[in-house]
């Protein structure tokens, strides 16, 4: 993808990039296995002290800019934090600079509920394969 301005983003956004710009865990997992993704925790380093989810990258939303280089142009760029709402901003930032992004929308806790008992086997079985 090419880099767009803003106006260009909002002038062409519809319906389907709504949808498109969304993620959930079950398919950001599918992504991941098949290596078709880079999974960026955007949350401040004092965050990602206390507490992390064992899957993806850690870029603080603040220091996105200045690290670039570390995402790979070919893979969808999927952004998380604890709900949404910074991984919704570092998404909109990486689509107005050319790359595949999408949030996940059941954010970190939604993952943190979802390996709860056996289902955190599970997980991370399906990270394995």
């Amino acid at each position: 993808m090419t880099p767009i301005d803003f106006d260009q983003y909002l002038l062409t956004f519809d319906y389907d990039e709504r949808v498109a710009m969304k993620i959930q865990l079950p398919e950001m997992l599918k992504l991941y296995r098949e290596n078709k993704a880079q999974v960026i925790d955007i949350r401040f380093n004092e965050e990602y002290a206390a507490w992390q989810v064992g899957i993806g990258q850690h870029i603080p939303l603040n220091e996105l800019p200045g690290r670039l280089d570390e995402l790979d142009k070919d893979k969808t760029i999927v952004t998380m934090c604890p709900h949404y709402d910074r991984a919704e901003i570092a998404r909109l930032y990486l689509t107005m600079k050319g790359y595949h992004s999408r949030y996940l929308t059941d954010g970190m806790l939604g993952i943190a509920n979802h390996l709860r008992g056996d289902v955190a086997r599970d997980y991370m079985e399906l990270l394995e394969e």
